[in-house]
């Protein structure tokens, strides 16, 4: 099959009288500089489809092998890096407010699929029209729901393809409702018992369920999902490492810094000034973040 070409990215105009909600446009402008020197923070959601070339895209600091075909779901608060000249490929941004009254759920796309078939067929037709039409409609208030009724059928056949479910354990549905709320609340606290509290039940239950679902406890959970901010800031920010450790909680700069080199094997320092460096040469190798957290924090439900 013949793959369609990079899309440019739609001129902005300050004139539009609206917020645009959904756009396209290619890799390579995602990021601040040519060689994506640093991870960048995601500020909204993605879908990003290689259309040519082979390379590793980094999401939350884990390489996933690209080629053409490959689709990435990357949602709101990760960090993107894509180092590889060789790799093209087209994106789908939206707010989340272009789905709002859509009977679609925007989790449901894993983090990473290979299409093949009728299905790859199929999303590159879509992604190529919604392309189209985000350029040739851009500012146009009548077209607004064209596009994201397009977007939201792209949604419904990545989400419609994947693999069936079986239904959840109860203590899947224990640690999916912790998982939220831990979401909500990591910045303010890391006490299991304030979890618990807050969902009605008991520490040993919340753990039981954790062990149940990841091997490890609640309260690592917590720390995990601190630890994987602290990074994103990090690698992805400029922001000071204390203000980094204040805004998740640590009052003691040295006490971020203790809890960040336990959890993820190296100094905030280090982290910080290896995220320039391209994989194969780093010296530092931060740990991998948890498998609760490496799709996204906003797909646990």
């Amino acid at each position: 099959m013949v793959f369609c070409g990079q899309f440019p990215p739609a001129s902005v105009s300050d004139a539009l009288p609206f917020p645009v909600e959904i756009e396209t446009l290619a890799l390579a402008d995602l990021a601040g500089d040519p060689g994506w020197r640093r991870p960048v923070l995601v500020d909204k959601d993605l879908l990003v489809l290689a259309t040519s070339g082979h390379g590793d895209a980094e999401l939350d600091f884990q390489p996933l092998p690209c080629r053409p075909g490959t689709l990435l779901r990357v949602h709101v608060g990760q960090v993107l890096r894509c180092p590889c000249p060789r790799l093209d490929a087209t994106v789908v941004r939206w707010d989340a407010a272009a789905l709002r009254g859509l009977d679609v759920d925007p989790d449901a796309v894993p983090a990473r699929r290979q299409l093949a078939g009728e299905d790859e067929d199929a999303v590159i037709t879509e992604v190529s029209q919604l392309a189209v039409d985000c350029a040739r409609h851009r500012g146009v208030a009548a077209a607004r729901g064209l596009l994201r009724h397009q977007l939201a059928v792209l949604l419904l056949r990545l989400a419609l393809s994947n693999e069936a479910r079986p239904a959840p354990r109860p203590e899947e549905t224990t640690f999916r409702r912790f998982c939220r709320e831990v979401e909500r609340g990591y910045r303010h606290t890391r006490r299991v018992e304030d979890y618990a509290a807050r969902l009605g039940c008991s520490v040993r239950t919340l753990t039981r369920a954790c062990l149940a679902v990841t091997g490890r406890s609640a309260k690592q959970v917590i720390d995990e999902r601190v630890a994987l901010q602290a990074s994103r800031l990090l690698a992805a920010t400029d922001e000071p490492i204390a203000r980094i450790g204040r805004g998740l909680g640590f009052s003691e700069p040295t006490n971020f810094g203790r809890f960040f080199t336990r959890e993820v094997g190296v100094s905030p320092g280090a982290f910080r000034a290896a995220r320039e460096q391209p994989p194969s040469a780093r010296v530092v190798r931060p740990r991998p973040p948890a498998e609760t957290w490496r799709g996204s924090p906003h797909s646990v439900r």
